[in-house]
């Protein structure tokens, strides 16, 4: 059981070390000139798709945006999820479709909550 947990501890160290040395070797290269650093007003406004912005930067969007965009994230990935168990259904037998069962009512649950609350409807 131990070693499982030394698994996790290693992977763990990984996964801060290595975004640690980018930045920090991203850092050494600013004094190297490799990335040089020379900021300037053209440089530091909002570029729109090769066209010059109208009026300010900082529009505020609704929140329904970003709670659809939440709720297709979270179904999609979801659905994703499914796709091993139907490549094994043969070999999970009853278990795994009384499994998929309970995990498709959960999303059917989520599902009819978003609907009530009338997430998905644009206004």
């Amino acid at each position: 059981m131990l070693s499982q947990y030394g698994y996790v501890g290693i992977f763990l160290v990984i996964a801060v070390l290595i975004p640690s040395f980018m930045l920090t070797l991203s850092w050494l290269m600013s004094f190297t000139g490799v990335r040089p650093q020379k900021p300037s007003v053209v440089k530091s406004q909002t570029y729109e798709c090769g066209m010059e912005t109208i009026g300010g930067s900082w529009v505020q969007f609704n929140f329904r945006y970003y709670y659809f965009a939440l709720l297709f994230v979270i179904f999609d990935v979801e659905t994703v999820f499914m796709y091993p168990w139907a490549v094994h259904f043969k070999q999970l037998a009853l278990f795994g479709l009384v499994e998929m069962a309970i995990f498709v009512a959960i999303l059917l649950v989520g599902y009819l909550y978003a609907w009530k609350k009338r997430a998905m409807e644009w206004k």
